[in-house]
């Protein structure tokens, strides 16, 4: 792929805040890579620039029909000061599948990838140094034909935005304590539940504001049919650790195939865990708290990686999980997983790409 590149001026580049004050998804690089697609003409004008608005017409089929997807992965900064990966080209081919699904242009993942690279080079300066911090990449595709009517657009615009971030959650590492909804559902399947398209995390946003009114940091979804199955946690996947098991819901067309998710069950298998990928219900869970044979909770994903749960609520009552402490296993997946992603720790898998 030939990339044009515009530099932003050394004296025009922005100051970055310090580790310590930089939240989640608040600040942007200097620059961003940008690509266009039109129907006849395929991908064209891949390009380096300058962070900075875009300007659509206000026919744009994004605005008005939801041809939007997007992806997220991380740069993580090792102690020799190296920049790496983690997967990436499973987030390229994931990405594709969104757009297969919404009738949108598949990107080549190899010279997307080259063009990532390039642009981390760029603004390796923006990837933190202090511990858990990381550089969160954001590539998006959006239909961009000005036009009304329903039907697959006709010109698109990739791009991939850096921002620099700490945790995900204000608690860190800590706890999270998670509001299961009854009232509202996130997918069903036949839906676009298992792709990261934007209107899927448009549907789960009044959920979470009423989580957040009650006290909870993220909401636990059931199935859209029986309001009975677990399915995701928020904007991430779920597992259970029981006396004998670690039990996460299946990909059954509704739950988003997690890269962190696939991941956990590929260390747990290898650490001699039994790992079963089968429906489990909120009764199950709740029982099994009662009855002490529930150990752990956790979430995986990319913006927190393993998040720990210390409660659930449900139908207004509240379920205490291991104490409300983070269990051995969350832990040790997490300090693996991070340690992988810093190259702290070898790589067995083949996960980790060094920028």
């Amino acid at each position: 792929m030939d990339i044009s590149v515009s530099r932003v001026d050394e004296a025009a580049r922005r100051q970055r805040p310090a580790d310590g004050e930089l939240g989640f998804g608040k600040y942007f690089t200097d620059h961003m890579f940008v690509m266009s697609w039109d129907r006849g003409r395929g991908w064209h004008d891949a390009r380096i620039v300058p962070f900075g608005d875009f300007s659509l017409s206000p026919a744009s089929m994004v605005l008005h029909y939801g041809q939007a997807i997007f992806e997220g992965l991380k740069a993580y900064r090792g102690d020799d000061d190296s920049i790496f990966l983690f997967r990436p080209l499973d987030n390229l081919n994931r990405m594709n599948r969104s757009a297969v699904r919404m009738c949108m242009p598949e990107i080549d993942p190899e010279a997307v990838l080259d063009a990532l690279r390039q642009l981390l080079r760029l603004d390796a300066a923006w990837v933190p140094q202090g511990r858990g911090a990381s550089l969160y990449i954001r590539p998006t595709m959006i239909a961009t034909e000005a036009g009304l009517g329903v039907k697959p657009a006709d010109s698109y615009l990739f791009f991939i935005i850096l921002s620099p971030v700490g945790a995900y959650y204000p608690e860190g590492f800590n706890p999270v304590k998670i509001f299961v909804s009854d009232k509202y559902v996130r997918a069903v399947r036949g839906g676009v539940g298992d792709v990261k398209t934007a209107g899927n995390y448009a549907a789960s946003i009044m959920a979470a504001v009423e989580a957040k009114e009650h006290g909870y940091t993220q909401v636990l979804w059931l199935d859209a049919i029986e309001r009975k199955y677990i399915e995701e946690i928020g904007t991430s996947n779920i597992f259970f650790l029981f006396d004998e098991s670690l039990v996460t819901p299946p990909l059954s067309g509704s739950i988003l195939p997690g890269i962190t998710r696939e991941s956990v069950i590929t260390m747990a298998r290898d650490w001699g865990i039994s790992v079963e990928e089968r429906p489990i219900s909120i009764d199950e869970v709740l029982s099994a708290i009662e009855s002490g044979t529930l150990k752990e909770i956790f979430a995986t994903g990319t913006a927190a990686v393993i998040s720990p749960v210390g409660a659930l609520s449900y139908k207004g009552r509240e379920h205490v999980v291991n104490g409300g402490v983070t269990g051995g296993l969350a832990s040790r997946l997490f300090d693996s997983l991070q340690g992988l992603q810093y190259g702290r720790l070898p790589d067995p898998y083949g996960w980790r790409v060094k920028v």
